[in-house]
């Protein structure tokens, strides 16, 4: 008994933090200000423009990408 609730302890656990761990950020260009932001759902072509093709791991790793798109300038 002791063994499955400490297995499904750790089960919960890796799974909670894989979900965590699963964050992507996007570069999007907001269609009614024309600026650029950083959000964490692929932007839907209406009211945010994708920037670039890919979803970037880390919030840092959108940063340099926005800074370095010409439609972001």
């Amino acid at each position: 008994m002791k063994k499955t609730i400490l297995f499904l302890s750790i089960a919960t656990f890796v799974s909670t933090t894989s979900a965590f761990a699963a964050t992507e950020y996007w570069v999007a260009k907001n269609a009614g200000t024309k600026k650029c932001e950083i959000v964490e759902a692929k932007p839907d072509g209406k009211t945010l423009m994708e920037i670039g093709k890919a979803a970037h791991k880390t919030k840092a790793e959108a940063e340099t990408a926005m800074k370095a798109a010409a439609d972001c300038k």
